[in-house]
């Protein structure tokens, strides 16, 4: 970094050992936190930003006005991620009260056959995942039930667990309702609709090979004869508890449409929960103010049947207040160290041997997997690769969806493998599954960083900033399957 001179003191140039200072702290709070205190990692967070700061103002001689300007900026630039979570928390609760949630869980449970037990596993998950945008919310409703009807079926719970994880992971990494999806462009300086479009480019074929793997897989199951009575309870609940029709489909077929129409992110899933509430006025009879309060608490589900209440009971803008306080104090550490040029001198120390575009996208499916497993948590894998290599892909001419697309190809696909990251944690607890196990059957979070790390070593779907490069980029499915079937030739 270059030398700027204060009235008192010379800033010094940042070294790699400055910013391995706030990083090793960063991730020895944040493990004695989730392990011993079992707390939120907001404060490891926010006191690992306040040791970067001191090493800048103590090591490097930074004012901490300086600081605090890098701070604020690195924070307003991800304020519309923030804004765009908060509406999502209302959309959640206006499409459950609605009934458009639960008639989609209902459609999606009745496609259960005892012979394609895996692969509707994976689907049913991919549904409750994209309805809700959270696969811990499908892990823990739509998961529970499938493990209970897996175990009748005398499918071993790690394969069953691989499934569910494959089929919520998927759902949740295409959704416009999930956090970390929008999390990612925010980072990458990408927009939420061509980040999914691009991501296509990975989960596709990803979620293809996963879907024929458990289906070969499920053959050898298929003769056993399925107790349906957990599955019959839920159908019933949501019946008894709301209209269940079709109509509601109309819902988010006019949020797509507009999605397709690239109508823009905010107004998009505004229109996509005031909608909500008129589908809830006409089809459940929902008195308006009630709507209102779900808008802003969520959804209460008092049915009864703990699976659907636990599954329905969620939305609001308030339910995403935690994870936005997360981000801001995420980006209060990442302030300080772009500002200060902590990320710069380790995004140097990465680039010292990632010359290409393949080996820039490998390091950062590396990157964001070794966050995942040194801090344990999903979002920081996110917003820490996200802040080190955004400028870095911009100076190799790539697009920003190349960044946002590797920071989910890994950086979310990977969390819940790692038994310690908070992810993988929840599922464990929540799924009632041992350690490591259930890994080798996650296909869908095991495949996605390959397919993705192949993607930048041979061009495929590669995307570049100059409009020159940008003609001969290879985003076709046409090129893609194409160059597939000529390898080897």
């Amino acid at each position: 970094m270059k030398k700027e001179e204060t009235t008192t003191k010379v800033i010094k140039e940042t070294k790699f050992v400055h910013a391995l200072i706030p990083l090793l702290f960063l991730i020895i709070s944040l493990g004695y936190t989730l392990k011993y205190t079992e707390a939120s990692p907001h404060i490891p967070i926010i006191i690992s930003g306040i040791v970067a700061s001191w090493v800048a103002m103590f090591g490097l001689n930074y004012k901490w006005e300086t600081i605090l300007e890098g701070i604020l900026e690195t924070i307003k630039s991800s304020m519309e991620a923030a804004i765009i979570l908060l509406i999502i928390g209302m959309v959640v609760g206006s499409w459950i009260i609605s009934g458009v949630v639960p008639t989609m869980i209902f459609y999606g449970l009745k496609i259960m056959n005892p012979s394609i037990f895996l692969p509707a596993t994976v689907l049913l998950s991919f549904v409750a995942a994209v309805a809700t945008g959270n696969s811990w919310s499908a892990a823990a409703t739509i998961g529970i039930a499938l493990m209970g009807i897996g175990a009748g079926l005398g499918i071993p719970a790690p394969i069953t667990v691989g499934a569910i994880i494959s089929g919520a992971y998927m759902g949740d990494k295409i959704s416009p309702l999930s956090d970390t999806t929008n999390l990612a462009p925010a980072m990458a300086g990408s927009k939420l609709f061509d980040h999914i479009k691009s991501m296509l480019y990975t989960t596709i074929p990803s979620f293809i090979i996963s879907m024929i793997i458990f289906t070969v897989m499920g053959l050898k199951y298929s003769q056993v004869e399925v107790d349906a009575s957990s599955l019959n309870s839920i159908l019933e609940t949501l019946v008894s508890n709301f209209n269940i029709t079709p109509l509601l489909f109309i819902v988010p077929a006019m949020t797509i449409g507009l999605v397709i129409k690239k109508a823009p992110s905010i107004p998009s899933l505004l229109f996509g929960s005031l909608i909500g509430g008129v589908a809830a006025v006409v089809f459940q009879g929902t008195p308006v103010k009630d709507f209102i309060t779900v808008l802003q608490s969520g959804f209460v589900s008092n049915t009864g049947n703990e699976v659907v209440d636990g599954l329905l009971t969620r939305g609001g803008m308030n339910s995403m207040m935690g994870t936005v306080a997360l981000i801001i104090c995420a980006l209060f550490l990442g302030g300080v160290m772009e500002r200060t040029g902590m990320l710069n001198a380790v995004a140097r120390k990465i680039l010292s041997i990632a010359n290409s575009t393949g080996s820039l996208i490998f390091s950062t499916l590396l990157t964001a997997f070794a966050v995942n497993v040194l801090a344990a948590e999903q979002y920081l894998s996110i917003v820490i690769t996200g802040r080190i290599f955004k400028d870095v892909y911009r100076e190799k001419n790539l697009a920003p969806v190349m960044l946002s697309r590797a920071l989910e190809d890994c950086g979310t696909m990977t969390s819940p493998l790692i038994p310690w990251n908070t992810c993988g944690a929840y599922m464990i607890a929540t799924l009632g599954i041992a350690p490591w196990v259930y890994v080798p059957y996650c296909f869908m979070n095991l495949i996605s960083p390959v397919i993705s790390a192949i993607y930048g070593f041979t061009g495929i779907s590669i995307k570049y900033l100059d409009k020159e490069e940008t003609k001969k980029e290879k985003t076709s499915l046409k090129y893609m399957f194409a160059t597939l079937l000529n390898v080897g030739k």
